[in-house]
């Protein structure tokens, strides 16, 4: 993840990190810091800010406070810090963040998914998939994400009358065999 607009800011960044002994991999096209293959941190800009996201980051004591959720409810592990200019780098701060994070990768702190509930049909989908053999066949053959993605899809309609116009649009979707958001990714 790169924007040119913080160029300076973030090479500054990968020159403290680069001080903490961590291994550097090209990973989603970015420059990661493992340490014993873990990912422990990256940076990079985006439009407002540039950051430090700590991959376990969830674990970390955070005694400056400084750490956010990038996505409230959606990221569960991953923390990061943002700034908005080179005055705002301490780097003494950024390499004690990065010692414990290195820490718990030492003592074997990582947070794990919990596996998510089974997956429940809603009655309008569940009788079109048992009506229509060639549906049900596509549907079982997406994977659980892409069904979770259209159950959710109708599940989230307030009115029959548009859970039934979602199961019809949703119908050679799924015959194709697309995931609901697959024209987004």
């Amino acid at each position: 993840m790169h924007n040119a607009q913080w160029e300076q800011e973030v090479e500054y960044l990968h020159s403290i990190i680069r001080k903490m002994n961590l291994d550097e991999a090209i990973k989603w096209g970015a420059t990661i810091y493992t340490h014993k293959g873990r990912n422990v941190v990256a940076c990079g800009g985006f439009n407002n800010f540039f950051s430090l996201w700590f991959y376990d980051g969830v674990f970390l004591s955070d005694p400056c406070k400084v750490l956010v959720n990038a996505s409230e409810g959606k990221t569960k592990a991953l923390r990061q810090w943002r700034f908005t200019g080179m005055e705002e780098i301490d780097p003494q701060k950024i390499e004690a963040y990065i010692r414990e994070a290195i820490r718990n990768v030492d003592e074997g702190k990582t947070w794990t998914p919990e596996r998510s509930a089974e997956l429940v049909i809603p009655d309008a989908l569940q009788e079109a998939l048992d009506t229509d053999a060639a549906l049900n066949e596509a549907f079982t053959a997406l994977s659980l994400y892409k069904q979770k993605e259209y159950v959710e899809h109708i599940e989230t309609a307030k009115r029959d009358a548009t859970r039934l116009s979602r199961l019809e649009k949703i119908k050679p979707m799924i015959l194709e065999g697309k995931g609901l958001n697959d024209k987004y990714r």
